[in-house]
């Protein structure tokens, strides 16, 4: 029950104790002090209804708890509209609650941008990077929107979902990648003192399947979300066309916001679910 259906139904039994009060009134008026003590036992079943009325609206649902969900990635994660499908379907989930939905993506970026404790392969060879890139800057700027979103606000829950990973293939740094998406979700947890988030992976879809470190990278995806607390892989393959495109139809996409939904809201009410 909402705030504002519990304050109607307040209204609703000050309305009931009005009209039981009219009702008494002139018979009280009428036979004297003979109704006195009708009118005293009146008032009090009136207050016991008032009383009762204002228990269960206050007691029918549990406070409302606030529910946070950040988004991050390159690319098919900034093509995501959260508010097509993905908030949307939160908010279904949990009706009672504040859903804060954060999200920063930028396109065409390394897991690097992220993890701050990046380090490259022994064989790596980086090609020169044409803007500037710090390690770790993309993942300050995303926590600076976590905290602004939640200022004044403590989260009940939270849910990291994270899609990227096809700059890493593309550049051949997938023998890294599980330790980087790892330690990138430690590095969230601690920064937000949040040892129990929640985290969602869309695995690469199947655009360069058969390329060995386009798969290599999504089996570390899978891998982290087998091995991870708390964690769950989305599939992607199906989302990206006929043709296997690098970016998602604008279907998929919205098909991506409900799944990517389905997994968040799922994992979190386990991690409330008391143990048996």
């Amino acid at each position: 029950m909402s705030s504002q259906d519990k304050q109607e139904a307040v209204f609703a039994c000050e309305g009931a104790v009005n009209r039981m009060h009219l009702a008494l009134a002139p018979k009280v008026a009428a036979e004297g002090r003979r109704m006195n003590s009708l009118h005293r036992a009146g008032w009090l079943i009136c207050l016991s209804l008032f009383l009762t009325c204002m228990l269960e609206a206050s007691a029918a649902a549990p406070p409302a708890k606030v529910r946070l969900f950040i988004l991050s990635g390159q690319s098919n994660m900034a093509g995501l509209n959260p508010d097509i499908s993905f908030t949307s379907a939160l908010k279904r989930a949990f009706p009672n609650d504040e859903v804060i939905v954060v999200k920063h993506a930028q396109g065409g970026q390394p897991i690097r941008r992220w993890y701050k404790a990046w380090t490259a392969p022994k064989d790596a060879n980086l090609p020169p990077s044409k803007t500037k890139e710090e390690p770790g800057d993309l993942y300050d700027a995303l926590l600076a929107r976590v905290n602004r979103a939640m200022q004044g606000k403590t989260a009940d829950t939270v849910a990291f979902v994270w899609m990227q990973g096809e700059r890493d293939a593309r550049e051949g740094l997938s023998a890294v990648y599980a330790d980087a998406l790892q330690g990138l979700i430690r590095q969230l947890r601690d920064d937000l003192k949040r040892p129990d988030i929640a985290v969602v992976i869309g695995r690469l879809s199947d655009f360069k399947k058969g390329d060995q470190h386009w798969d290599a990278v999504r089996a570390a995806q899978e891998k982290v979300a087998d091995t991870e607390p708390r964690a769950a892989c989305v599939d992607t393959d199906d989302l990206n066309g006929p043709k296997n495109d690098l970016h998602y139809t604008k279907e998929g996409y919205e098909e991506l916001g409900r799944r990517f939904a389905a997994k968040a809201a799922d994992l979190v009410a386990n991690t409330e679910r008391p143990p048996r």
